[in-house]
């Protein structure tokens, strides 16, 4: 059994593309497949003079992170400080870097497996000295991810991609809405295969489902199909021609802006 730690840089997370993240989801991820979940830090940031003074503030925020204490997770904020330059403009920072990596560092030597959740590049270091302790590190982002990040993991895997990790929008009519990448494309005849995960039998596992360029609003831009990496969200429901086999539907482009 894998002993596995989350460690979450959630301001990193929630202003790259993850705002309405599903913690209960990686609670789940982290007792997958021979895994345990052992341990479990989300790093925040809270305006401690927001808090005093704007009612609706303090309870949104604690009521936030009364769910993360919910699903398991330890709160560990970090207080914002205001600067004031000397042209009197107002800046705020708020680094929870250093306390995430001492603290998943410390917590290694009982951890077999690390998920972190982010996209900064700064923790590149951090990354292989868990690997140099005998940690298999993963990394889980959205928006804007470090290339040096990714190729530093053992594993990377757009948050956007885990099965119901980042919800979709209220708007989105129907069901079985999936979210996934181009396997294979044949351009000269305007179909192919999209790749996404799935849970089955305790494990995150990968799936294809064919699609036509036809039943996507791309259909007059085909080229959008062979760029790399690009994320695709559609419907999956039985063909019109045999109900015993399925297709993508209502393909669009992920637009990130919209999460």
């Amino acid at each position: 059994m894998l002993k596995t730690g989350i460690y979450v840089d959630a301001e990193n997370i929630r202003l790259c593309g993850g705002y309405g993240m599903r913690y209960d989801i990686l609670v789940d991820l982290a007792n997958m497949d021979n895994s345990i979940m052992l341990r479990a830090n989300s790093y925040l940031a809270e305006d401690q003079k927001r808090t005093e003074v704007d009612q609706d503030y303090r309870h949104k925020l604690y009521a936030y992170h009364d769910v993360l204490r919910k699903c398991g997770f330890k709160v560990i904020k970090k207080y914002v400080k205001h600067y004031v330059d000397d042209e009197g403009v107002v800046t705020t920072k708020a680094n929870a870097d250093m306390d995430l990596a001492i603290d998943a560092i410390l917590q290694s030597r009982n951890l077999d497996r690390i998920i972190l959740l982010t996209g900064d590049g700064d923790f590149v270091r951090l990354v292989t000295a868990l690997q140099n302790k005998g940690c298999r590190v993963e990394i889980i982002g959205f928006n804007n991810v470090s290339n040096d990040l990714r190729e530093s993991a053992d594993i990377y895997t757009s948050g956007f991609l885990v099965p119901g990790l980042l919800p979709f929008p209220m708007d989105y009519d129907g069901d079985n809405w999936h979210r996934g990448i181009v396997a294979t494309y044949k351009a000269d005849r305007g179909f192919g295969f999209f790749r996404y995960f799935y849970f089955g039998e305790n494990q995150l596992k990968a799936k294809t489902v064919f699609f036509h360029c036809s039943k996507s609003e791309h259909e007059n831009d085909p080229q959008v199909f062979t760029a790399p990496g690009k994320i695709f969200e559609f419907q999956i429901a039985p063909t019109s021609r045999d109900a015993n086999k399925v297709e993508a539907m209502n393909i669009s482009l992920l637009n990130a802006k919209d999460y």
